[in-house]
């Protein structure tokens, strides 16, 4: 089973406008409500896919309710933790010839209910993933990302990881089978310049060489590298579309290419699926579905090279 971790669900409401004046009242194209999250959105992402996950984290309040709901009802298992106070947040995505993000904190998680969490973890198995995504909430501790990635070590559950700078690094000792940075996150990391395949691929074996397995770069325009544990490289190119929202299309990126791995085994296979799932995400408003994926994976299947 492959499980995702939100810590930290939200609803996204989505509106485009023509134009926006700060100060003055502005009227919306249109409205789109989505809940999300990195790791719900790997989870819806995988569904679309046609592969099973069960979607982990914590929800508060109403607008927890609303999203365990909408996430039930595109077809996810659900094992939420519902926290007694607080709400989940609300993140405002306003599109007016570009994209500026209004993100919630979200709700405080006492120390109990994060020992519940833990406890779910430790009935991980062997043949289990475990995708660990996005932001941690303040109060929750600073190495949280590290417990959780020995709690997987430990359980011998394949870890995937998709998160910048301190989180990222702290399970870089637990050996993460995947890695998703961006490649601005990649940049920043490192502090060096990643405007080249050859610079990515050589931060990314920096990573390799902190403990991560395979890293996955994901490059906007530019498409994807995937560098292998075993020195492999591959290059997919981007998905062609009109960018609609960019919001969930790392995380998409992420859930297909689990799904391609699962069902091949095959490096090229899942880099073709996850760029394809990325571009179609991006392309869309919310999560991509199966047509929209596949309407564009065999133009980017056909793209994808070995290059190392």
């Amino acid at each position: 089973m492959i499980y995702t971790v939100t810590l930290n669900p939200a609803v996204d409401y989505v509106v485009t406008l023509d134009t926006f004046t700060p100060g003055a009242v502005n009227r919306t194209k249109s409205e789109a409500v989505v809940f999300g999250g990195k790791g719900v959105n790997v989870s819806l992402m995988l569904k679309a896919l046609k592969t099973e996950s069960t979607a982990l984290g914590f929800i508060a309040g109403f607008t927890g309710e609303v999203i365990r709901a909408g996430v039930e009802a595109s077809g996810v298992r659900c094992d939420f933790i519902a926290l007694e106070s607080g709400i989940s947040r609300i993140n405002v995505k306003l599109h007016a010839g570009e994209e500026t993000e209004i993100n919630g904190s979200g709700p405080e998680i006492p120390p109990e209910k994060l020992e519940f969490f833990f406890a779910q973890l430790h009935a991980l198995k062997e043949t289990d993933t475990l995708v660990l995504s996005g932001s941690a909430p303040r109060s929750l501790p600073q190495d949280i990302y590290a417990r959780i990635a020995q709690c997987a070590a430990e359980k011998r559950a394949r870890l995937v990881v998709d998160a910048s700078g301190a989180l990222l690094t702290s399970t870089l000792p637990y050996h993460p089978f995947l890695v998703k940075p961006n490649r601005e996150e990649l940049s920043a990391l490192f502090g060096e310049p990643a405007d080249t395949d050859e610079a990515v691929l050589a931060l990314a074996g920096k990573l390799q060489a902190q403990g991560a397995q395979n890293v996955l770069v994901s490059m906007a325009g530019d498409g994807a590298l995937l560098r292998t544990a075993e020195g492999a490289v591959y290059r997919a190119p981007a998905a062609k579309g009109t960018v609609v929202n960019s919001v969930g299309a790392g995380d998409s990126m992420v859930g297909g290419f689990l799904a391609g791995y699962e069902k091949s085994g095959d490096f090229a296979e899942a880099l073709a699926l996850g760029t394809a799932a990325g571009g179609a995400t991006a392309f869309s408003v919310g999560i991509a579905g199966f047509q929209k994926i596949m309407a564009i994976h065999e133009s980017v299947r056909a793209g994808v090279q070995r290059i190392g």
